[in-house]
């Protein structure tokens, strides 16, 4: 395992969770459950976590996962960034790597921001916070919705430019035996079927998704992907090719894959693949509620998901 991998969690406070710990997270790692589980919120805690570096990185990343929940308002509504910012109140988390919490508070009608990264901390007055956004082009996350054209432009002309585009175009043909080739103009992203060229939304989303996965494992070299609902809009004749790559394509490139699935299929699924491909780093985290309606977790690794296979 990388060292700059996550191998455990503890949010002391984020959403649904209250001192809830989470270990036994390998490169590739999927988490499922129930509706309301919190599954989305765990793989963004993580998500957090990992891209806080300073004042400004947190603030995008605490914004950008409030904005992935509620980007289909903003069509109608506008996008106010603060009002974004104060939808998370509280933020505290420790991974086996660093400690990183965010805390509103409000004294005399006067609203502060704390920031706190391991041992470092700074408090900002309302007044005097500038929202900077600064992303990494190694951390990215797949919500729910699937990337815009131009998000999907951006990383694959990232993926050019690092050498996949052949692999790209190979993974494109096995994903659908008609596809011939991929090119960008503008933020439009274009697949070539019999000699032509169109628009990747006319192909329904699966191909958009499966290929926006793709691009993303490329590009977060040395980096982390979360990807939400990962097999959503995907047939499930699609899926051992998917984890063929996630698993071939994150091991390339040293990144750590995180994603949620609803599907009580997927983890065989991922075990499989596992499996044929000798890959002993996945791991499959399970949120469930007890008797008394608390949150519990259960992780899986490698040997115990391919032993439910037999």
């Amino acid at each position: 395992m990388s060292e700059y991998f996550v191998t455990d969690i503890e949010i002391t406070q984020f959403k649904c969770f209250s001192d809830f710990t989470v270990s036994g997270f390998k490169r590739v790692n999927l988490i499922g459950g129930k509706n309301n589980m919190g599954k989305t919120a765990l793989m963004e805690a993580c998500f957090i976590n990992l891209h806080s570096i300073d004042v400004d990185t947190m603030i995008t990343v605490i914004h950008s996962v409030k904005f992935a929940r509620e980007n289909l308002n903003f069509i109608s509504q506008g996008i106010d960034d603060l009002k974004l910012l104060n939808a998370t109140p509280q933020y505290s988390a420790k991974t086996n790597l660093s400690h990183k919490a965010f805390y509103i508070t409000e004294n005399n009608a006067k609203k502060e921001y704390q920031f706190v990264i391991n041992d470092w901390s700074k408090t900002i007055a309302e007044k005097d916070l500038s929202l900077s956004f600064v992303f990494f082009e190694n951390i990215l996350f797949i919500d729910k919705f699937g990337w815009s054209d131009g998000d999907l432009a951006k990383a694959f002309h990232t993926a050019q430019r690092l050498g996949y585009e052949f692999q790209l175009n190979r993974s494109l043909k096995e994903f659908d035996r008609s596809l011939e080739g991929i090119q960008i103009t503008g933020d439009q992203v274009q697949c070539k079927t019999h000699g032509v060229f169109l628009d990747i939304n006319d192909f329904g989303g699966g191909l958009k998704h499966y290929l926006s996965i793709l691009c993303a494992l490329c590009v977060c070299k040395n980096g982390y992907l979360f990807i939400d609902e990962i097999d959503n809009v995907l047939h499930h004749s699609q899926l051992d090719n998917l984890w063929e790559l996630i698993l071939k394509l994150s091991k390339a490139t040293h990144c750590q894959v995180f994603a949620t699935t609803h599907s009580e299929a997927m983890p065989n699924y991922l075990a499989r693949m596992a499996r044929k491909l000798d890959d002993q780093a996945i791991s499959y985290t399970l949120l469930d509620r007890n008797p008394q309606h608390e949150l519990v977790v259960e992780t899986l690794g490698f040997q115990q998901l391919t032993r439910n296979l037999d």
